[in-house]
């Protein structure tokens, strides 16, 4: 039956489809039939028909993705052979194991897709799977401290001395961490914590249910396995195997993976809403990242990546955008290299892309296998391909010798070298060479990824970058409601939102939904509104009632309307007193006069609901059309409510100052490119060194040391959350009336690390203002000789020259060109000057050093061509600034027999052979470099 579908879909799904795909069908159709799986495969398949019927969003992950069969039942979305992927990674005879076929779905949606499966199969052949938490390192100390009545502050002081690493055991840490070792040689107490906590390390601590694994049986599974009840999601009353997940496929069960995805919930919604805005119907099979250069690929080459899965952060964003991805193959790849080990070689794979580099092979069977990537081994598919290729091997074999190198045993890899070197040269290959070859793949076999996990997670990554890049408003709004619950997120995409130029308004009780919402103005511009249930202390259940009479009446005429029409019934004064301060209930008079009559609100809301309960008319009812006339019931009193109480409650109720919010914003289009702006920055900064900040206050906390002297705790929202940074007795006497909520402050703060947590300490601060940009920018001051038939030298000077660094969402720093000062010596030489420091030009690379480079100095002759002379300047900016290190950096600029000399003293390179290259790039047909010691 299975091969019967797979052979009627094949024409209609792959297009001119040929023997290549007969043969790979009819290969893994013999596959499945020799180890019995095909009930597996019909299975899945029944679930996909399910979920896709449903309208449900979901994908499939990891190794499954390989298999043709799969695409063609429904179950993946990616033809294995448009990318070369192996079959058998997901399955093959030499390794009779079952299956792994991971299926993620919208995560509010999950339960659908388990109780259809209970219905379908039945209540006693279906069960979830139990999982084991055990003890670590931390945990054993946490919970022993417990059980010895130890206080909790000693205890937690203990645990933060073992090193945060995954797998730390404590006899690892007591080797690592001097500081521990010294708690316990000095004190008897916590020698005793350790040793009992090393006793118990590892020991079962507790039992949950598995977050994805699902376990389907022919019998009813209680005659197979003993269960238990749920330990959550009780109510569904699926069951849960008292077996974990291993032991559980071990007997040879049916287990597949369940897993809720969010992105994928955002999907849907945006597909909902883009049918709702603009009446177009998404269908995620239909959007197939093939079409060059389109707006989604321009989109991550300008790193506009924010919100866009697994393409986000500081890192990948910056990859991303000097790889300049044209096609699903290079965001998959970017994903599989993206991680320790692999990290090594994106700038190869990169320049590579960019033919900055060739590529070298060892043989032209690996050329054959790596030209895709490069010369870069990215996938595990690429080791099997070179085993096989190159010694012999069947791919069910390279992929055991692939398990064997990643274990990195001595004695298996040993008997693997032998068996792949005799392999080789059976083939006629020298044992030198089969050497080199297997030293090539060992160390990739570690850590190469599984291409067809990568090609999966990156079509996904294709599909958010299409719905942001083509429906961005939709987008930003759906992303937004997924984080609502995540502060630190949620703003970080509001600022996103307001790169992309999209306006975010505040709550507001007449205009706002329960979530995020959408509009568009007259030029179709998008407008995003901030949800009402996005308040801290509001949930749904208390602002939907008032949602839907708004929704009746069309608007809220006054707060006593709204007191007498909406359902208040469960809005305490906490409740009022949030929308009050976010600024929801603004139409209505000011917050600081509405927060002065909250009482007579609160008694007004319960007379009106006990009334309507009581099926009593109301007092306005009543009177019908003469209320209009009276109903300053309530008068609000007119007080001022100040900027700083704006922002202070604003902060505190919606995560970021939305009425202030421009000076912040303001600050990000000026980025200073030695200033962080984000708390990934601050994390991956060293310990114990200085970095400076530029934020906004949004909280401040007066505490005191234990000898009683004040210090602070001030938050400070950055351009992508919020940070903490202690301000000590010293610096907060040289700057007692600084810390007021909204200002904005610059900062040099230390790094500190304590176990695993950093910390912030101010060193210096002041009040951050415009003049500050000015005199803190990256300077160059340029100084033009020339000579002068009386005395001398004629002075001009370059009044700022700054790098923007990213605060576009390009993910590209600029070099921002403003003015030229030439009133000094009275010559206009402005045109000469910055005109011909611009264009194109000759340039000649110096450099100075004892031992190694110490300056970069780039000598320019003007060839007196004057177009494109910003994009020029920008992209010698643009090469410097991607090569961060220690070698200092200034200009020499030769025009009409003057020399303009310029000191860039906050950009430092490391004057590695990649940027000499990508220097004779830009200079290709204008010159040449010529790097000497002065």
């Amino acid at each position: 039956f299975l091969k019967k579908i797979c052979n009627e879909r094949l024409e209609k799904i792959i297009q001119n489809s040929g023997d290549q795909e007969t043969e790979r069908l009819e290969y893994e159709l013999n596959v499945i039939k020799e180890t019995n799986y095909a009930d597996y495969f019909l299975v899945v398949w029944d679930i996909a028909e399910f979920v896709r019927a449903n309208n449900i969003a979901f994908a499939v992950r990891g190794s499954a993705a390989a298999s043709l069969v799969l695409y063609l039942l429904g179950v993946t979305d990616i033809n294995p052979l448009d990318y070369r992927l192996v079959f058998e990674r997901f399955l093959n005879v030499e390794r009779k194991e079952m299956p792994d076929i991971d299926m993620d779905f919208q995560d509010d949606r999950r339960s659908e897709v388990l109780d259809y499966v209970v219905a379908k199969y039945g209540h006693e052949h279906v069960a979830q799977i139990i999982t084991f938490g055990t003890l670590g390192a931390k945990a054993s100390v946490r919970d022993v401290g417990r059980a010895l009545a130890i206080p909790y502050s000693d205890v937690d002081r203990i645990a933060r001395m073992i090193p945060s690493r995954l797998k730390m055991t404590l006899n690892e840490a007591l080797l690592e961490s001097e500081e521990l070792r010294d708690a316990v040689d000095s004190d008897s107490d916590v020698a005793e914590l350790i040793k009992i906590a090393q006793d118990l390390e590892g020991s079962i601590r507790h039992s949950s249910t598995h977050a994805a694994g699902v376990v389907i049986s022919q019998k009813p599974i209680g005659t197979i396995l003993p269960l238990q009840r749920a330990t959550k999601n009780v109510e569904s009353g699926i069951p849960t195997t008292q077996y974990a997940m291993d032991s559980v496929a071990a007997l040879g069960l049916l287990k597949l993976d369940f897993l809720g995805l969010s992105n994928l919930s955002v999907m849907a919604n945006v597909r909902d809403l883009v049918l709702k805005t603009k009446g177009v119907e998404l269908n995620l099979r239909e959007m197939p990242p093939k079409i060059q250069n389109d707006k989604t690929f321009e989109m991550l080459s300008e790193g506009k990546t924010a919100g866009v899965f697994q393409l986000e952060g500081s890192g990948m964003t910056r990859y991303i955008t000097e790889l300049k991805p044209d096609s699903l193959g290079d965001i998959a790849a970017m994903i599989a290299l993206f991680r320790p080990g692999p990290m090594d070689h994106i700038s190869t794979f990169i320049e590579g892309r960019h033919g900055r580099i060739i590529p070298e092979y060892l043989h032209p069977a690996i050329k054959d296998i790596l030209e895709e990537t490069y010369g870069v081994i990215v996938y595990q598919d690429q080791v099997l391909l070179i085993a096989q290729s190159f010694a012999g091997y069947s791919l069910g074999e390279a992929d055991i010798v692939r398990k064997a190198m990643g274990k990195k045993v001595p004695e298996i890899m040993s008997q693997e070298r032998k068996k792949f070197i005799d392999g080789s040269v059976s083939k006629g290959h020298s044992v030198e060479l089969a050497e080199q070859i297997f030293d090539l793949i060992e160390p990739f076999a570690g850590y190469a990824f599984n291409k067809s996990h990568s090609v999966s997670y990156g079509l996904i990554s294709y599909w958010t970058a299409y719905m942001k890049a083509n429906y961005t408003g939709e987008y930003m709004a759906c992303l937004l409601n997924a984080y609502i619950d995540n502060t630190d997120k949620l703003v970080s995409s509001i600022n996103e939102c307001k790169r992309l130029n999209i306006s975010v308004l505040g709550p507001d009780i007449n205009f706002s939904d329960v979530g995020f919402s959408v509009l568009f103005d007259n030029e179709g511009a998008s407008i995003i509104r901030f949800g009402l249930s996005s308040i801290k202390n509001i949930g749904t259940a208390a602002i939907l009632p008032i949602v839907e009479a708004r929704k009746r009446l069309g608007k809220f005429e006054s707060i006593e309307q709204l007191c007498s029409e909406a359902d208040l019934g469960s809005m305490n004064r906490k409740t009022l007193e949030s929308l009050i301060k976010s600024g929801a209930l603004d139409s209505f008079g000011s917050r600081q006069g509405l927060f002065e009559i909250i009482d007579r609100i609160l008694a007004l809301a319960s007379s009106e609901g006990k009334m309507k309960n009581s099926q009593q008319s109301s007092m306005f009812e009543s009177f019908g059309d003469i209320v209009n006339a009276s109903l300053a019931e309530i008068e609000i009193p007119d007080l001022v409510t100040t900027d700083e109480q704006k922002s202070e409650w604003e902060f505190e109720l919606l995560g970021l100052d939305l009425s202030n919010s421009n000076i912040l914003y303001e600050l990000d289009k000026s980025t200073l490119l030695d200033t962080v702006m984000s708390e990934s920055e601050i994390t991956s900064a060293k310990p114990g060194k200085n970095i400076n900040l530029v934020g906004q206050i949004q909280n401040v906390s007066n505490r005191f040391t234990k000898d009683s002297r004040p210090y602070l705790l001030v938050s400070l929202a950055l351009f992508e959350g919020a940070i903490d940074v202690f301000v000590w007795n010293e610096v907060l006497e040289k700057n007692k009336d600084l810390w007021e909520i909204g200002v904005l402050i610059k900062m040099k703060c230390s790094v500190r690390a304590t176990g695993d947590r950093v910390s912030l300490s101010c060193v210096q601060v002041s009040k951050y203002s415009a003049e500050d940009k000015v005199e803190n920018e990256s300077n160059l001051t340029i100084e033009s000789t020339q000579e002068n038939s009386s005395n001398g030298v004629k002075k001009d000077k370059l009044n700022v020259i700054d790098v923007e660094n990213s605060s576009n969402g390009s993910g590209k720093d600029k070099l921002n060109i403003i003015d030229v000062d030439n009133s000094a010596n009275g010559v206009d030489n402005s045109n000469n000057g910055v005109e011909n420091l611009t264009n194109g030009m000759n340039k000649i690379v110096e450099a100075n050093t004892n031992n190694g480079f110490n300056k970069l100095i780039l000598e320019i002759q003007d060839d007196g061509i004057q177009d494109n002379a910003l994009e020029f300047i920008d992209n010698i900016a643009q090469v410097l600034l991607e090569h961060r290190g220690d070698v200092q950096v200034g200009l020499r600029v030769l025009f009409d027999g003057a020399e303009i000399h310029l000191d860039w003293p906050h950009v430092n390179v490391d004057l590695s052979d990649q940027l000499q290259e990508k220097l004779k790039l830009l200079l290709e047909g204008r010159g040449e470099i010529d790097i000497k010691n002065l």
